[in-house]
C-alpha cells in the first residue's frame, strides 16, 4: 500500500472516529439541554414515535451511505454510532417523560442521568434491578425497547454488514482512477 494512500485511510478513521463521539455527545447534550418539561401526552407520544421513525431513516440514509462510500468499514461505524445513540436517547426521554407524567411508573423517580441509565441497562440486558418500571405503560415502553434493540443489534447489523460489503463489491467494479493506478514495469496496470 502506498504511503499517500495508507495516510489517507488513517486520515479517513481518524474523521470517522471524530464524527462518530461528535454525534453521540452532541445527542446526548441534547437530551440534557432541551427542555422536558412537558409530560407523557398524546402529542409527545406521536413525537417519539415520529423520532423512531426518524432513525428507520437515519438508519436507511446510513446504509446508502455505506454502499457509496470510499471507506464502508469506517461508514458503517459512524452509522451504528449514530442510529444506536439516537435509538438509547429516545427511550431515556420516553422514560424520563413517562416519570415527570406517572410518578411511581418506576421504583424510584428518574431524573434524566436515571432515564439514560435504566435506557443503557435494558439495552445492554444486564438490568441491574435497581430501577424497575412498576406501571403498565413503563413496561410496554420497556418491552418496547427490548424489541427494538434487538433488531437494532441483529437485523441492524446484518444490514449494515450486507451494505459494507456491498460498497467494497462496488469498488472493486469501479476501473481505479488513472492517478492511484499503480503501473508494474513496462507500463502494464497492476491488477
Amino acid at each position: 500500500m502506498p504511503d499517500g494512500e495508507h495516510r489517507s485511510r488513517r486520515g479517513a478513521a481518524v474523521v470517522a472516529v471524530v464524527r462518530a463521539v461528535s454525534v453521540a455527545v452532541g445527542l446526548v447534550t441534547a437530551y440534557y439541554l432541551l427542555p422536558l418539561d412537558e409530560r407523557l401526552t398524546a402529542g409527545t407520544t406521536v413525537l417519539l414515535v415520529s423520532g423512531l421513525l426518524v432513525v428507520l431513516l437515519v438508519f436507511c440514509w446510513e446504509v446508502r451511505a455505506i454502499t457509496r462510500s470510499p471507506f464502508p468499514r469506517l461508514r458503517a461505524v459512524e452509522g451504528l454510532a449514530a442510529t444506536l445513540v439516537l435509538f438509547l436517547v429516545l427511550f431515556a426521554v420516553s422514560y424520563y417523560l413517562l416519570e415527570r407524567s406517572e410518578p411511581g411508573s418506576f421504583s424510584e423517580a428518574l431524573n434524566r442521568t436515571d432515564a439514560l441509565y435504566f435506557t443503557l441497562t435494558t439495552f445492554a440486558t444486564v438490568g441491574f434491578g435497581d430501577i424497575t418500571a412498576r406501571s403498565q405503560t413503563g413496561r410496554v415502553l420497556t418491552m418496547a425497547q427490548m424489541a427494538g434493540g434487538l433488531l437494532l443489534v441483529g437485523v441492524a447489523a446484518r444490514v449494515l454488514a450486507s451494505a459494507v460489503q456491498a460498497g467494497l463489491n462496488r469498488q472493486h467494479r469501479e476501473p481505479m482512477a488513472p492517478a492511484r493506478a499503480k503501473t508494474m514495469p513496462g507500463g502494464n496496470p497492476e491488477a
